[in-house]
């Protein structure tokens, strides 16, 4: 049995032993976790989460609300199973946090954010496509001509080339309506003979509004498109609804939404570029200092679509890397707890989440070290504090979403910068979780996993 089929027995087995498998609405993956989604009147079953943090391959669990996530990492970089960081679980600090992004508000960003999760490796394919073409661009100009390099930067770019129709399905899909329809409302509003029609005095303009208009209208969609079945006889609904449904929402959509759409993505793109530019590393150190709360709260997900619509606007995000730098400040904090601490157990936690928080997964070292510590994950904020100024005191731009840390590198437009603000994150969040301290864990022979009790 391979190491996937034993992961997968493992959870199916947790979750009929704890009674949950009939409240399981949904299990989906992003690119470092599996996450199970349940009924919000059963929520999560007691136990569970315990159960599934036990098994071999898994690195930790969080809980959003009524969603488990386990955290698996990319390849499944799991240490084995006595040292994995479950020491530092934090379940404390996990309830709290559970019960704060249990609002209205925040699921509703959050199904957002799931919105372009299935587009990440997308983005990574073509950023780092992007990202390698720019240095060679720089190394040997006189290659750009030649019609490998023009095929290869097609191919970097059509992530962005089909975004709209991606973008509308995968809103169809997450509000509940058909997933074909958002995907053809979404080439509507990017068609390019929009630009031949004149409205009110007003040529229409392809694409405006960007991923804002499409996030739109896909969601009145859906809801055009349960109105009307609730109206339409069972047996013409297959030719009148979507008929209907395509017709009124794409009417709104140019007369209404693509106006409205326009405006928010112009408030957007100015606002997020003007304020880097305006700031300068002031502001790239309140981002990366703030990330990792603002990633504990919640409210990161209101990020996802501001760092699409700045891809489909500029081809970068501005504020990619600034935000990463949070994840390099908790690899610092991290190894300056590796250096001063005499728990053996809590040393082989550090050593193996260290490897895959270096390559950008940042779970198992906040989950699993700096949270539950306290004191250092205020060092690895102000790490990634000093990497954030450092980014945005020279604008870089990242071409890519999904990723961080080092392999972020080749997707950015300056690779030396980046890497310089990479290394200053890592000095910052070490010497400052150095000065800071924190409370060694004793451990003992009993109960050798008793950090989250003395926090």
């Amino acid at each position: 049995m391979t190491e996937n089929e034993q992961i997968a027995s493992g959870v199916l087995a947790a979750l009929e032993n704890s009674g949950g498998r009939p409240s399981l609405l949904r299990a989906y993956n992003c690119m470092t976790r599996l996450r199970l989604s349940f009924d919000e009147a059963a929520g999560i079953p007691d136990g569970l989460a315990d159960a599934v943090a036990g098994l071999p391959g898994v690195l930790g669990t969080n809980v959003s609300g009524t969603e488990l996530q386990i955290i698996l990492g990319p390849g499944k970089a799991a240490a084995p199973a006595d040292d994995r960081p479950q020491i530092g679980d934090g379940k404390a600090l996990h309830a709290k946090i559970r019960a704060k992004n249990a609002t209205p508000v925040k699921l509703f960003f959050k199904r957002i954010a799931s919105i372009f999760i299935p587009l990440i490796p997308g983005f990574i394919a073509c950023g780092l496509i992007s990202g390698c073409l720019n240095v060679v661009a720089k190394v040997a100009p006189d290659v750009t001509t030649g019609p490998l390099f023009q095929l290869l930067a097609i191919a970097g770019s059509t992530v962005f080339f089909g975004m709209n129709l991606l973008v509308g399905r995968n809103t169809m899909e997450e509000f509940g309506g058909t997933p074909v329809l958002g995907a053809i409302l979404g080439a509507l509003l990017s068609h390019p003979n929009l630009a031949h029609v004149t409205l009110n005095g007003e040529t229409l303009v392809p694409g405006r509004g960007g991923i804002i208009s499409i996030l739109l209208v896909a969601m009145l969609a859906s809801q055009v498109e349960k109105q009307v079945k609730r109206f339409v006889p069972e047996a013409l609904s297959l030719f009148v609804t979507p008929l209907v449904t395509f017709l009124v929402s794409g009417t709104i959509a140019i007369l209404v939404l693509q106006p409205v759409g326009g405006a928010l993505s112009d408030l957007i793109g100015g606002t997020a570029t003007g304020a880097i530019a305006a700031g300068g590393a002031l502001t790239g150190a309140v981002l990366g200092g703030t990330f990792l709360p603002m990633v504990m709260l919640g409210i990161h997900q209101t990020l996802t679509p501001i760092h699409a619509e700045l891809l489909a606007r500029y081809g970068v995000t501005i504020l990619l890397p600034v935000l990463a730098m949070a994840g390099a400040g908790q690899v610092g904090a991290s190894f300056a707890v590796w250096c001063r601490t005499k728990n053996t157990r809590l040393k082989k936690i550090i050593a193996s989440a260290l490897p895959v928080g270096i390559l950008g997964v940042g779970e198992p070292l906040i989950y699993g070290v700096t949270l539950p510590l306290g004191r250092p994950f205020l060092g690895a904020c102000i790490g990634g504090a000093c990497g954030g100024a450092v980014q945005a005191a020279f604008g870089v731009g990242a071409a890519t979403l999904g990723i961080s840390g080092l392999p972020l590198a080749a997707a950015t437009d300056n690779i030396p910068i980046y890497l310089l603000g990479l290394v200053c994150a890592y000095i910052g969040g070490f010497v400052a979780t150095l000065v800071i301290g924190f409370d060694d864990p004793v451990e003992t022979a009993d109960d050798p996993s008793s950090l989250s009790e003395r926090v």
